[in-house]
């Protein structure tokens, strides 16, 4: 049976007794050894070539994973990881020495320690050197054109070359590539600083020229979303009420009608901004006829105009909540105009509190950057330094004195500025000139001693304020910069490297040490990573060549356009 079993089983076994039979099946079991480890030979060979493959598809799967990402970052819009704001801060003015004088004022006032520092020193960064193209001391068109279009150009220009040619503006290839964007100042909002990032022309002083391309009429059309400021006058018609165009154009009713702006014009118009909760974009906010007061005059009138830093609060937040759901951010320019006007006048009771509010603006900047989700970065500089200005004043015919008193402008309560306007005011309005004593008098009283705080004005200061009320601004910032025994070199600017500021981060690295200040430009548009070149050509092709009118140099020249270039729709 069992032969019979494994005969049937096994057709080459034989049967041939049961000697042979034995034999043949050792033989079988030898065989089934020799089979047994060659199955386990092919068993282990198989086990590792299935290893080697799973390696081989798992690399190719990872290598095509990374190509399909990185074809996906440079070939799609970014993604919500590429989301980033840019705020930029201009301290117009502002130089090293405003730091220490501002510095020291707040110790003083607020009876801090020697240690105590203001927030814009615990992020310096840097310098930037400030010459233009033209001279070794700029102005502040040439020095914002390096920060807008990351190149030199001549004083007076704005976003535009030496050789007359307009240049794109950081904050046009912003917009171009999808960012909101905004101007805050305490200036006119056509002055050289926010100009030179929403317009081109040849010289700063064509403001009726700039209001025009910054709410949208011009060739690029509109890279605005957001404008606060002074300078209303240059937005109203001529003949009509706080206008200061020479033409008739209405740029605000333009600007809503044609563009889609809202608009507001006063305190009231902004508190109801609820913080920009409320802010409907474009939007433009004209706080002033011309510039918004010093912030020494502003606090007594904060029912009258938002200072600088609720302005750049609310930017923030209205611009943050325009981008929310957008894969892109916003760029900001805020600029604390009026150091540089407290700097001209020579007035550094109104340039330390002008510097602390730029300071309180910063400081909004960096605890938005703390919550907010989205990547931000500050950068901040100055244009130029403007004054001369040193904490320190030897006067004619005395040893020079190692001090300077931070209480004499503490005790001052108005700009030299405003009391000019006040003196000024009140000898047009009397019916008959007063005599020098009545007025040298009156101004004591009612100027020198409750507006700059100064109880020993001599003869000859009240004789030089009576005598020539035109002049009384520069001689009533004397008469205070004496008291505090501060010293100033010129009332315009001046050529000293001035501080760069940052919330820091790996590519602000670049703008570290001393630096030009076309580099603080070319900073700009690297890290919103846009293309201000190719909004240059596009301005080169739709913009005639300019002829210049005059033989002088570029500095004395009286150029012009002689294209249609500011003739948008048949306004001239």
């Amino acid at each position: 049976m069992v032969s019979e079993q494994v005969s049937e089983q096994s057709p080459l076994l034989s049967n041939e007794g049961e000697g042979s039979t034995r034999a043949d099946h050792g033989s079988d079991s030898g065989n089934g050894g020799a089979d047994m480890d060659r199955r386990r030979r092919w068993s282990r060979l198989r086990e590792a070539g299935i290893f080697i493959w799973a390696l081989v598809a798992t690399a190719a799967v990872i290598v095509i994973a990374v190509w399909a990402q990185h074809n996906q970052q440079t070939s799609r819009p970014p993604s919500r990881a590429d989301k980033r704001n840019l705020v930029f801060m201009v301290s117009d003015g502002m130089g090293p020495a405003s730091l220490s004088l501002t510095r020291s004022f707040r110790q003083h006032v607020d009876g801090l320690p020697d240690n105590d520092t203001l927030v814009l020193d615990k992020h310096f960064w840097g310098s930037s050197r400030t010459r233009s193209s033209n001279s070794l001391v700029t102005d502040s068109a040439a020095g914002a054109t390096a920060f807008s279009c990351g190149k030199k150009s001549y004083n007076g220009a704005i976003s535009v070359l030496p050789d007359y040619e307009p240049c794109g503006s950081v904050l046009e290839a912003a917009k171009r590539a999808g960012y909101m964007t905004g101007l805050v100042v305490t200036t006119d909002i056509t002055d050289a600083t926010p100009a030179c990032f929403a317009s081109h022309v040849l010289l700063r002083q064509m403001q009726d020229d700039i209001a025009l391309q910054e709410v949208g009429h011009g060739v690029l059309g509109r890279s605005v979303d957001l404008m606060l400021g002074g300078g209303r006058c240059h937005f109203l018609p001529n003949g009509t009420d706080g206008s200061c165009r020479a033409d008739d154009v209405d740029v605000v009713k333009l600007a809503q009608d044609k563009y889609g702006w809202t608009y507001t014009d006063s305190r009231d118009g902004f508190d109801k901004l609820k913080g920009g909760k409320k802010a409907k974009l474009p939007l433009l906010g004209l706080f002033a006829s011309s510039d918004i007061p010093f912030e020494l005059d502003r606090q007594n009138e904060n029912d009258v105009y938002p200072s600088l830093s609720e302005m750049a609060k609310t930017a923030l937040r209205a611009l943050e909540r325009a981008t929310s759901d957008s894969d892109r951010g916003f760029f900001l320019m805020i600029e604390g105009s009026r150091i540089d006007h407290a700097g001209h006048i020579n007035d550094p009771a109104a340039q330390v509190r002008e510097v602390l509010e730029y300071d309180k603006a910063f400081k909004a900047v960096l605890d938005f950057i703390d919550d907010t989700q989205t990547e931000t970065v500050l950068v901040a500089t100055s244009d130029h330094e403007t004054g001369g200005l040193a904490t320190a004043l030897q006067e004619p015919g005395h040893l020079p004195v190692y001090n300077w008193y931070p209480q004499a402008l503490a005790q001052a309560s108005s700009s030299c500025e405003r009391l000019a306007g006040k003196l000024q005011d009140y000898v047009s309005k009397q019916p008959s000139p007063l005599s020098q004593s009545d007025l040298k008098t009156w101004i004591n009283d009612e100027l020198v001693v409750s507006g700059l705080g100064v109880t020993d004005a001599t003869d000859e200061e009240l004789s030089l304020l009576a005598t020539d009320p035109d002049d009384a601004t520069s001689n009533f910032a004397a008469i205070i910069s004496l008291r505090a025994h501060v010293g100033w070199s010129t009332h315009g600017h001046t050529a000293v490297d001035v501080n760069v500021y940052s919330s820091g981060g790996p590519q602000a690295a670049s703008i570290r040490g001393n630096v030009e200040n076309t580099d603080v430009g070319k900073f700009l548009s690297h890290y919103l990573d846009v293309d201000v070149d190719a909004i240059t050509e596009e301005l080169r092709e739709k913009t005639a060549r300019p002829s210049v009118i005059a033989a002088a140099g570029a500095e004395h020249a009286a150029p012009q356009w002689t294209s249609n270039y500011h003739e948008y729709d048949g306004l001239q």
